[in-house]
C-alpha cells in the first residue's frame, strides 16, 4: 500500500518525465513545491522499490513499474473526475479538487467498477487520456489551436490546463469538449484568434488558443 505522499510523487513523475522517461530532481522540487534534500530521500526509496534508477547529481530514470505505478494514480484521478460529472452532474470546472482526495483509495475493485459504469472512457472531461490499469495511454492527435490557419474547421478536444478560471473562462464563452470551431481570421499583431461556433463569434486570444487542443473536423 503506498503512501498518499509517495502517491503525489507518483503522479508529479507522471507529468514530468521526457519522452526518455527521466526527470530531474530540480523539476520534481519545484513542481511539488518541497525542498530538494527531501526529494532525494523520497527517489532513494523509490530506487529500493524498482520504480526509478536514482544517481545523485544525475537525472532520475523511472522504471517501467514505476511508469505503471504513476499511470495508475492518474487512471484513478482521471476516472473520478469523469464519475462525478457524467454521473453526479458536477461541472468540469469543480472536479479537480474533489478527484485529489478520492484518487487516494486504495481499492482496486472500486475504480474498476467506476470504470465499468462509465463504460471505459478513454479520456477524462478536460480530453486528457485515461490510463488503462497497465498504465497504457491511447496517444491521441491533438494540435494546437494556435498552430491553426484561417478557414480550418477543427472540434475542440482538449485543454492543456484545468484551473476553475480558466474553464470558467470558457464556460462564459459557452466553449466546450466537442464543439466545432471555424477559424475566421487571425490577428498578425498579437496571433489573437476571431472564430466561429454555434452561430457566433469569439475573440480569443494567443494564450488562450495554446491551451485549447483540437481534432480536425
Amino acid at each position: 500500500m503506498n503512501s498518499l505522499t509517495e502517491e503525489n510523487y507518483l503522479k508529479a513523475i507522471f507529468h514530468l518525465t521526457d519522452t526518455e522517461h527521466k526527470v530531474t530532481v530540480n523539476e520534481l522540487s519545484k513542481f511539488l513545491n518541497i525542498k530538494m534534500p527531501s526529494v532525494n530521500s523520497m527517489m532513494k526509496k523509490f530506487a529500493q522499490k524498482n520504480w526509478v534508477i536514482y544517481e545523485s547529481y544525475k537525472p532520475i530514470k523511472v522504471t517501467n513499474i514505476g511508469i505503471i505505478e504513476a499511470a495508475r494514480i492518474v487512471r484513478k484521478h482521471r476516472l473520478t473526475e469523469m464519475f462525478l460529472v457524467e454521473k453526479m452532474g458536477f461541472g468540469w470546472e469543480n472536479v479537480h479538487e474533489i478527484a485529489e482526495q478520492l484518487e487516494h483509495i486504495q481499492s482496486e475493485d472500486f475504480f474498476d467498477k467506476m470504470d465499468e459504469i462509465l463504460n471505459y472512457p478513454k479520456t477524462d472531461p478536460h480530453g486528457e487520456p485515461i490510463p488503462d490499469k497497465d498504465g497504457n495511454i491511447i496517444n491521441q492527435n491533438y494540435y494546437k489551436l494556435s498552430e491553426c490557419k484561417t478557414g480550418e474547421k477543427v472540434i475542440l478536444s482538449s485543454v492543456t490546463v484545468s484551473t476553475d478560471d480558466f474553464l470558467n473562462y470558457l464556460n462564459q464563452r459557452d466553449l466546450s469538449l466537442g464543439t466545432e470551431i471555424e477559424i475566421i481570421s487571425i490577428e498578425k499583431f498579437d496571433w489573437s484568434f476571431t472564430i466561429s461556433f454555434d452561430h457566433k463569434k469569439e475573440s480569443l486570444s494567443k494564450m488562450v488558443c495554446e491551451k485549447l487542443l483540437v481534432t480536425k473536423k
